[in-house]
């Protein structure tokens, strides 16, 4: 009599695709793509770039020196600094450009706000809006290269403020691109002096900074009559 033969089960296998790879390894395959993905976006939020910073401060003796102050005491390059009046009277803005990271940037906002006389910060360095630097440059010009000068100068929209025999003084007003492009070009005749205002923004659209000043305005004078 013959043993009974036992029945086998096929054994599992597991799914491949068409290049060969099995289910877990096409999840470890998508994980590690998800993954590098992630280690460089943070990669990239963690990079030190250019930031421009808006900040509305009360027009007051000393302001200027503890922003400087707060800048320097963190080990920050100050790239650009442009101080001015606005349309409100008591208040100044500022603009700065300087290198910090996503979360040096955070920390320098809220850092800006301790300030008493601090009214108002943005960082608009990904906000639309419209940027300019001004420039004065005092480049070499003797009869023999004057027209190639004033060439170029017409080329990068820039106006001659002064003549001399041996020099022309030129404005130019534009992006920082658009200023290092015409000293590029003008490196070769002999640049005696050049200086830059500095950076100056304003966002595109309507900004609400005015709005949130005027809110502001009362309770400070109220502080400042009640002190």
């Amino acid at each position: 009599m013959n043993a009974p033969v036992e029945a086998r089960a096929p054994s599992a296998r597991p799914a491949s695709s068409p290049d060969g790879r099995g289910a877990s390894e096409r999840v470890a395959a998508g994980a590690g793509r998800t993954s590098i993905k992630r280690d460089f976006q943070e990669a990239s939020m963690d990079r030190p770039i250019l930031r421009t910073f808006i900040a509305y401060v009360e027009d007051r003796p000393g302001v200027l020196n503890r922003v400087a102050s707060l800048f320097r005491r963190r080990a920050y390059n100050i790239e650009s600094l442009s101080v001015g009046r606005t349309h409100i009277a008591g208040i100044s803005r500022l603009t700065l450009v300087l290198e910090a990271d996503e979360d040096g940037a955070r920390r320098l906002e809220a850092n800006l706000y301790k300030l008493v006389n601090t009214l108002w910060v943005r960082d608009v360095t990904h906000t639309a809006s419209v940027a300019r630097d001004l420039a004065l440059i005092k480049v070499k010009a003797d009869a023999t290269t004057r027209a190639q000068v004033l060439q170029l100068c017409e080329v990068f929209r820039a106006r001659t403020v002064d003549v001399a025999p041996e020099a022309l003084t030129i404005e130019i007003t534009g992006t920082g691109d658009k200023i290092e492009g015409l000293l590029d070009v003008l490196r070769p005749f002999g640049i005696i002096e050049m200086v830059r205002t500095g950076m100056i923004v304003m966002t595109r659209g309507a900004e609400e900074a005015e709005a949130r000043l005027d809110t502001m305005l009362p309770a400070r004078a109220a502080d400042s009559g009640a002190a």
